[in-house]
């Protein structure tokens, strides 16, 4: 009894756009450009192919060909940022897309070929949308039962009609003279040898009995084999629309007074934290953002380190536009409000909130996070910074000031967590001993360091000190004995470029009792730091 025949696949859609990194780059077709990662070409124009620049050339035979060429590195984040108002064009006139990466995109054609009178109507309508959403010509959209026959039909679409349409049951006599290469990049290895071995087209290999490819070639083979006769190893499986969580408010007659924008934005706090809960999320970031009858668009974004909560999200909101229309922020609106949008830019899954043991948090706590939100609503984000200790050599490079709210992460456990065996090794080269030192001064206060001779003090480039020192002068004052020094620790840093440093530090201790941290650089003595 031999087997049922497979069920043939699914119809298929699939907008492909060759060179996908040159056009998200903005360079139109006539001009020579080409995109190159690791020095080697990954996307050119057609002007530049015209030239002879090709996938694969290194950059300097690209220009030796090509002397006009313009050179843009590779950003694997800008193509896919260009490419999701085309996802999102397709995805408004036929569902459930699946994105393939930047420059390719599939959708099954069962519902939307219907509507539109046909795969060819529905191929051409795509292909208009793509183009008019990425700003450029040069979508190729193919048709096909499965998605590997319409990725190769997208992919073989001549230039000047950018559609190919395969009929439905004809896919694998379609794809019978094409070469076995056109497996793709996968499957290299395996089109290598499958030519060797006389099999050159995916006719000759869907010939082939299956249970042969599978004892020759294993699984890889069987799944080329599948994708020789037309069929799939699985169908196109739609993204999920990102749910449109942000809400607004138009405000008319236009309004001036806090206490009523603040009202309605207290609404729109409730309705968003609403549709968060049904989202199950939780934001993290929120963008308050306001227009003005004059077409003026004011945006601030507030972080907060746990989830925002209606109340906490409506305090901010008041804030910031008190800030706003006092004209404390700096920048102040010169006329009535006309709209108010909440729109949370970053979220999490909400898991909950783990409570103190007696239950919910610290008043005083909860009134210092509140104060410094304000005067942050008031002044800016950078108007209130806490410390996150840092890296470095010098005891002023070890801290960064970053905004109330902001993520916190010490840089020395992010370090520890990416390198397993960080906390082994000795961390910067050159970098002071304990004890830290008590006050930091910023910027370093000018200082004189001699011997006994009156001679200044210096330090060579081997890190050799000239004399002992014995007295020490700060900000042009009386002239101190030193009674007691250790170092150098000299640091030499980016000695390969001009913005290197060269600086040697010593630790000084005054009969006064004062103990402070010196550094030469630049041919003079600056006092860094002192002891309590």
């Amino acid at each position: 009894m031999s087997p049922a025949p497979a069920a043939r696949p699914a119809r298929v859609l699939v907008a492909a756009w060759p060179d996908w990194p040159v056009v998200a780059a903005g360079h139109p077709p006539e001009v020579a450009a080409a995109v190159v990662a690791a020095n080697r070409v990954v996307a050119a124009t057609a002007a530049a192919r015209a030239e002879g620049v090709r996938t694969g050339l290194r950059r300097r035979e690209a220009q030796g060909r090509c002397p006009e060429l313009v050179v843009v590195p590779a950003d694997p984040g800008r193509d896919a940022r260009a490419w999701e108002p085309v996802v999102a064009a397709v995805e408004a006139m036929a569902p459930a897309v699946e994105v393939w990466g930047p420059g390719m995109l599939g959708v099954g054609t069962r519902g939307p070929s219907r509507y539109f009178g046909g795969d060819a109507a529905l191929a051409g309508k795509v292909r208009v949308v793509a183009e008019e959403a990425a700003g450029a010509p040069g979508c190729r959209v193919g048709v096909a039962d499965g998605r590997f026959a319409a990725a190769l039909a997208a992919r073989t679409a001549p230039a000047a009609a950018g559609i190919l349409v395969v009929e439905p049951g004809a896919g694998r006599a379609w794809l019978a003279p094409r070469p076995v290469q056109a497996l793709g990049p996968g499957y290299g290895d395996l089109a290598d040898l499958l030519v060797r071995l006389g099999v050159r087209t995916l006719g000759d290999l869907a010939d082939l009995p299956e249970q042969a490819v599978l004892g020759r070639f294993g699984a890889t083979g069987v799944a080329a084999h599948r994708l020789a006769r037309g069929l799939d190893e699985r169908p196109v499986q739609g993204r999920t629309p990102p749910p449109d969580l942000a809400c607004s408010a138009e405000l008319d007659p236009p309004e001036e007074r806090v206490e009523a924008a603040a009202f309605v934005a207290k609404a729109l706090a409730d309705e968003l934290h609403a549709r968060l809960g049904v989202a199950g999320l939780a934001a993290t970031m929120v963008a308050i953002e306001v227009e003005t009858e004059h077409g003026e668009s004011l945006v601030r974004r507030w972080r907060h380190e746990g989830a925002l909560s209606p109340s906490a999200l409506a305090e901010r909101a008041r804030w910031q536009l008190d800030g706003w229309l006092s004209g404390r922020a700096g920048t102040s609106p010169t006329g009535g409000l006309t709209l108010l949008r909440l729109t949370p830019e970053e979220v999490r899954p909400d898991t909950g909130r783990q409570l103190d043991l007696w239950g919910g948090q610290a008043d005083p706590d909860a009134r210092a996070a509140r104060a410094m939100a304000r005067v942050q609503g008031m002044l800016g984000p950078e108007a209130v910074v806490t410390a996150v200790l840092e890296g470095g050599r010098g005891y002023a490079e070890q801290a960064r000031l970053v905004p109330w709210g902001d993520a916190r992460e010490d840089g020395r456990e992010a370090s520890a967590r990416r390198r397993p065996d960080a906390g082994r090794q000795p961390p910067w080269p050159g970098r002071l001993p304990e004890p830290s030192p008590a006050v930091v001064h910023q910027p370093p206060r000018p200082a004189d360091l001699v011997d006994l001779d009156g001679e200044v003090v210096r330090v060579s480039g081997r890190g050799a000190i000239s004399a002992a020192p014995a007295r020490l002068a700060v900000d042009g004052g009386a002239a101190e004995v030193v009674v007691r020094w250790a170092g150098p620790w000299p640091t030499e840093e980016r000695w390969w470029d001009r913005g290197g440093r060269r600086r040697a530090r010593l630790q000084v201790v005054l009969d006064s009792g004062e103990a402070h941290l010196v550094c030469r650089e630049s041919g003079r003595w600056w006092v860094e730091a002192s002891y309590a």
